[in-house]
């Protein structure tokens, strides 16, 4: 028997953090029963049904996406924006695994295992991921000590892995920063230098954990071998 939100998300309908999020909100049946409690066991033969749909175990599939501007980290949206999903093409019903913003671009992993996206989601297993941002100034000497000390978001304080300034420009007061991180706030770069005074002009992820968009063109993408599959299972903590 296996827990219920971890068939869910290996059915490829979800990841397991929104198969628990579906699961208290009690839109999962089990047998016809509406179950809510998480941790609940299933057997194979049991019917699971998530919103009156019967979910079924469908074979892996997992696609590295560099995401263009104004394409919605989603698999859809009501005002019918272009999502992720609708850059890969396969018969897989995939979700892209964490987010980036709307007008961010970049390194996007897109999969229908629930388990492969919970090992790259989860705080713990410490996935590094790395950005480069341009801000609307110039870093102080200051501001980057304070922030390789690390900024308190969230009633939690953020220490990034790594600050370096890339490149600046004087005459238009503006500057390129890496910044490598593993946790997983939402709009938790921008946020990061917002606290210090500065917005970020541009944003894009170049890479998570052994995935880097370095020869994958804007809007393009690849499938994933089995052995970088293998990699990142062996990260679970």
């Amino acid at each position: 028997m296996e827990r219920l939100q971890k068939v869910i998300a290996n059915s490829g309908l979800t990841s397991r953090r929104k198969a628990e999020e579906l699961i208290l909100q009690g839109k999962v049946t089990v047998n016809g029963k509406t179950i809510t409690e998480l941790g609940t066991k299933v057997n194979p033969s049991d019917q699971i049904e998530v919103d009156g749909e019967i979910i079924k175990k469908e074979d892996h599939v997992y696609f590295l996406l560099n995401k263009p501007r104004e394409v919605l980290s989603t698999t859809k949206d009501d005002k019918g924006r272009k999502t992720v999903v609708d850059l890969i093409d396969t018969d897989k019903k995939i979700f892209p695994v964490g987010r980036l913003d709307y007008d961010t671009t970049g390194a996007i992993i897109l999969t229908n295992d629930g388990e492969f996206s919970n090992i790259l989601t989860k705080p713990n297993n410490e996935i590094q991921k790395v950005y480069i941002a341009k801000l609307d100034s110039i870093l102080k000497k200051e501001d980057l000590i304070k922030l390789k000390k690390g900024i308190r978001l969230d009633s939690k304080l953020i220490k990034p892995d790594k600050v370096k300034v890339k490149k600046t420009n004087s005459k238009n007061n503006t500057c390129i920063v890496q910044i490598i991180i593993h946790e997983g706030l939402n709009h938790e770069v921008k946020r990061l230098f917002n606290k210090l005074g500065y917005n970020v002009l541009k944003l894009k992820r170049e890479s998570i954990s052994i995935f880097n968009i370095i020869n994958i063109p804007s809007g393009k993408y690849r499938p994933l071998t089995i052995k970088e599959v293998k990699i990142i299972y062996s990260l679970k903590k």
